[in-house]
């Protein structure tokens, strides 16, 4: 199979305006990914199946990732009076980053035998920007997938036949993996105060 720097070269050939990126990755797996653009997410999708070369029928695995409001620090070196004198010196500079969600797709070739290649895409945020094309229109196995990271997680997937949620029941609030889900102290169909819910009461119940 062609390397990932290659495959990214033929989608922006055959997808204009396609914005590609590859994400390294540092652990013993060492396998990077390529993070694509929403808009062109379904195009770049068709591509990689339909390519003769690459001909990534199957989508085995689609997961999510909640990524939180970050702080970047990086040292830089900059020239500074000091006592009358310009000297270098070194200052940490802070960057705040918005946190967003992603999906992570696993892509093989049935029918060349080989793979992965792993696609990632990211919402504009947390809040009101979590809007991403749902790939299930190309891989149908993405189909319960998604619906499950749209339960847990909250992404909504643009396209999907069927998206609603798939683990917890409808009207359940909230996205129990997002990183700052704060699970409630009793649910209805628990009425019942075992000892675990009332500890979990004191934390909220007013001094007498």
């Amino acid at each position: 199979m062609d390397s990932l720097e290659q495959i990214k070269s033929q989608v922006e050939a055959a997808v204009p305006g396609a914005r590609l990126e590859i994400v390294p990755n540092d652990s013993p797996a060492n396998q990077p990914s390529l993070l694509i653009d929403a808009p062109h997410a379904l195009e770049i999708a068709r591509f990689l199946r339909d390519h003769r070369a690459l001909q990534l029928d199957h989508a085995s695995n689609v997961t999510g990732i909640d990524w939180l409001d970050r702080v970047d620090k990086t040292k830089v070196k900059v020239k500074k009076v000091v006592e009358g004198v310009e000297k270098e010196v070194e200052e940490t500079v802070e960057t705040k980053k918005a946190g967003y969600l992603e999906v992570v797709y696993h892509l093989y070739s049935m029918a060349l035998k080989h793979g992965p290649v792993i696609l990632r895409l990211r919402t504009r945020n947390r809040a009101d920007g979590v809007h991403l094309p749902s790939l299930t229109p190309v891989w149908r196995s993405c189909e319960f997938q998604e619906r499950e990271i749209f339960d847990l997680y909250g992404v909504v997937f643009d396209g999907h036949p069927d998206l609603r949620r798939i683990l917890m029941w409808e009207g359940f609030k909230d996205h129990p993996m997002r990183k700052d889900y704060v699970e409630p102290d009793d649910y209805e169909y628990e009425p019942t105060a075992h000892d675990e819910v009332l500890e979990k009461a004191k934390a909220h119940s007013l001094p007498r």
